[in-house]
């Protein structure tokens, strides 16, 4: 995790709303109630009709009407806007060319130009800032630095030189910075950059800032020359180190003004770096930041210390290490978490969304794992605090979705369900695009299971979720996409029936079963199948619901793939015509077609291999009690063999939980009358005695009254 000493320093990626931003794409959507600047509005008017503004050259590029000047401050935003929304090409950069633009902070990054156009437009200007982070091979590093070395006035003046993930073409071997003396910021992250280069680089005058993380640097002896002005060094990632341990130390050690260290995300190389710095106490006197993330051996203990002896320190990464729960990190030297920024300015909207925003970055790719769960708790509960005291600050809903959709978050750590789940829904009938309703649909699925019958019953959204959820079935199966989408919107409404009377009300109302008897006359995928019949088997267990499946055209389908070859297909249609015959009121005018059914069902289940087989759909019970009516039916031995089935199957698999409901629920004696009733099949008799067995397996251990009269 990270951890601040004092609220002042915050990690250089993170950006509070700035709505004079928003237009150029700085991961901020604009309030719907603030308006676009004017200039944001201009520019972006400005850029999609630039072919039919400008004139063109010879050489095919545009070029301004020739009275047109632009300010500096307007100049460079126009080029970052230009590059963000991926218009900056050959033909259009030429804009830039000649002094109706004066540049100074040139930002290009990703963009796919060539060397001739970037010196042209370019490399006139009095530039003190260049991001030419993974622009395009055709612009390789050498003819960067060579271009901007150009200019007389860029070498002396160039103060910030971005370069990650830039291209350097194979018959390069040695990059020439030594001429860009006015060089404080220099950054060539994930670029093919030799230890040779690191010793032209360190002879800069005024750098002050590098990052060297994953280059082919060998050997970093050559900071020590830079040793008196390097303040900034972050080195992740240096696969291709070859120096000793004590080696590297030596030369931190040798850098004594250095303000901030980052040597996190060594777990590629599981590197004890970060463990032998910290006993280190003659080292990083200055240090205000220091990252450690993914570094092993770390203990709470040696990060205390080491913290201790370095009062100004403000800031400490610990993510994906063994250290940081200590109370030390809350409760001592004013250190804070994003959580205790989120919790001391609760109504102060930079903070809340920058907070959403770290929280997101810091869970994402399976970094949570690395995270306590009372950490993971507490900042859930806060990003729910600031929902509700934004509710119309789409980012920061954005941002708290996309953490849900962590599966740590989602199983393991408490929080609000109820309140999630009236956030996620809310959400889901907003008409989103595609990939966050995707989203919305795979949280809403997980969620309806963990909420209680009670809960689902007082949730004022679920009649809405049900029907946006079936909307998007009926999209879907319209244009016969049986994508991801369709199977988490299957899932999504299988779930929110289980157990809930109130979501299979809503589900009848709104068309449920014309839709889903579509899906199944349009989709033959298994996965599709089992969803499709697990809903309607919620339906079934409801008898004042269950009446709407005795038609013609359910039951037609619902008959034919009770033989599929699919063991969780047949398994869900069994059970549907279980239930449903179960209860003779819904046949008094086609007893015959029900004696029909339970032939059909009675040879399916002899048909069915062991009931401790795998499915390929897990099958999962909030109760076993819908069960038991089934169980007592000793009139119809078909229906109660199924529901002996099924009881033995979910045992079998998961008996810690299912042999516990049996107990919890009272459900024991059903199987011991099943054991000794006289009208009671061998088979059923054979099932119950399997089912028993388990349980005195599992749980002889087990302490409650009906136990102990158990006749085992």
């Amino acid at each position: 995790m990270v951890h601040f000493l004092h609220p002042g320093h915050t990690p250089r990626n993170i950006v509070p709303p700035d709505a004079q931003k928003d237009a150029l794409g700085c991961c901020v959507v604009q309030e719907e109630a603030s308006p676009y600047t004017l200039v944001n509005i201009c520019l972006n008017v400005l850029i999609a009709n630039l072919e039919k503004l400008c004139s063109e050259r010879p050489d095919g590029t545009l070029c301004l009407p020739e009275h047109w000047r632009f300010p500096q401050e307007v100049a460079d935003r126009f080029l970052r806007v230009m590059t963000w929304q991926g218009k900056l090409t050959d033909r259009t950069a030429s804009i830039f060319r000649g002094n109706q633009m004066k540049l100074k902070l040139v930002n290009i990054q990703k963009a796919k130009i060539s060397t001739a156009a970037f010196i042209k437009a370019f490399c006139h200007h009095k530039l003190i800032e260049l991001n030419a982070t993974a622009v395009h091979a055709d612009l390789p590093v050498p003819d960067i630095i060579s271009g901007l070395c150009s200019n007389s006035w860029i070498q002396q003046n160039l103060r910030c030189l971005l370069l990650d993930s830039t291209s350097i073409s194979q018959n390069s071997r040695l990059l020439f910075f030594s001429q860009l003396t006015g060089l404080r910021i220099l950054s060539v992250f994930n670029v093919c950059f030799h230890t040779e280069d690191l010793a032209n680089v360190s002879q800069l005058p005024r750098l002050e800032s590098l990052d060297i993380s994953n280059t082919l640097v060998t050997d970093i002896s050559a900071l020590l020359t830079c040793k008196d002005r390097l303040k900034s060094l972050t080195m992740h990632y240096l696969k291709c180190l070859s120096m000793t341990k004590p080696q590297i130390l030596a030369v931190i050690r040798g850098l004594t003004c250095l303000l901030h260290l980052d040597i996190s995300d060594h777990r590629q190389l599981k590197s004890d770096l970060a463990f032998h710095l910290l006993q280190q106490k003659d080292i990083l006197p200055n240090v205000v930041s220091l990252d450690i993330s993914g570094g092993s051996c770390i203990t709470d203990e040696a990060v205390e210390l080491f913290i201790q002896q370095r009062p100004a320190m403000q800031f400490v990464g610990l993510l994906a290490t063994d250290a940081g729960t200590s109370d030390f990190f809350t409760t001592k030297q004013g250190l804070r978490l994003v959580a205790v920024g989120m919790r001391n300015h609760p109504l102060d909207l930079p903070v809340q969304f920058t907070a959403s925003a770290c929280a997101l970055n810091l869970t994402r790719q399976g970094l949570a794992k690395g995270m306590p769960v009372r950490l993971l708790s507490e900042v859930t509960c806060l990003l729910f605090k600031a929902l509700k005291n934004f509710p119309h600050y789409q980012q920061l809903q954005k941002n708290c979705l996309l953490s849900l959709t962590n599966s740590r978050i989602l199983v393991d750590v408490p929080f609000d369900r109820f309140d999630a789940a009236k956030f996620v829904m809310r959400w889901l009938c907003k008409h989103e695009n595609p990939k966050m309703q995707t989203m919305a649909v795979s949280v809403t699925s997980i969620l309806a299971l963990q909420l209680s019958p009670e809960q689902m019953a007082q949730l004022e959204e679920l009649f809405m979720a049900v029907k946006e959820l079936l909307a998007i079935v009926k999209q879907k199966t319209t244009k016969n996409l049986d994508d991801v989408t369709l199977l988490f919107t299957l899932k999504a409404l299988w779930n929110l029936t289980d157990g809930s009377p109130a979501a299979c009300k809503h589900f009848i109302e709104n068309q449920g079963l014309e839709i889903f008897i579509q899906v199944l006359e349009t989709f033959s995928e298994s996965a599709i199948q089992s969803k499709v019949l697990g809903l309607l088997n919620n339906i079934a267990e409801i008898r004042e619901l269950s009446s709407k499946l005795v038609t013609e055209d359910a039951l037609k389908h619902i008959n034919s793939l009770l033989c599929s070859r699919e063991m969780e297909v047949s398994y869900f249609a069994a059970g549907i015509i279980a239930h449903l015959t179960s209860d003779r009121q819904l046949w008094i005018s086609r007893d015959f077609q029900r004696r029909a059914l339970l032939q059909d069902l009675h040879a399916a289940i002899q048909n069915w291999p062991s009931s401790s087989c795998k499915m390929t759909a897990l099958v999962t019970y909030r109760s076993l009690k819908t069960f038991f009516p089934l169980l007592g039916n000793f009139s119809q031995p078909e229906v109660q063999l199924w529901a002996l089935w099924a009881v033995c199957h979910v045992c079998s698999k998961n008996p810690s939980k299912y042999c516990k409901m049996l107990v919890e629920e009272e459900g024991l004696q059903l199987l011991c009358d099943i054991q000794e009733h006289s009208e009671a099949t061998p088979q059923a008799q054979q099932i119950a005695a399997s089912i028993l067995n388990d349980f005195r397996m599992h749980f002889m251990n087990y302490q409650r009254p009906t136990l102990c009269q158990m006749p085992f």
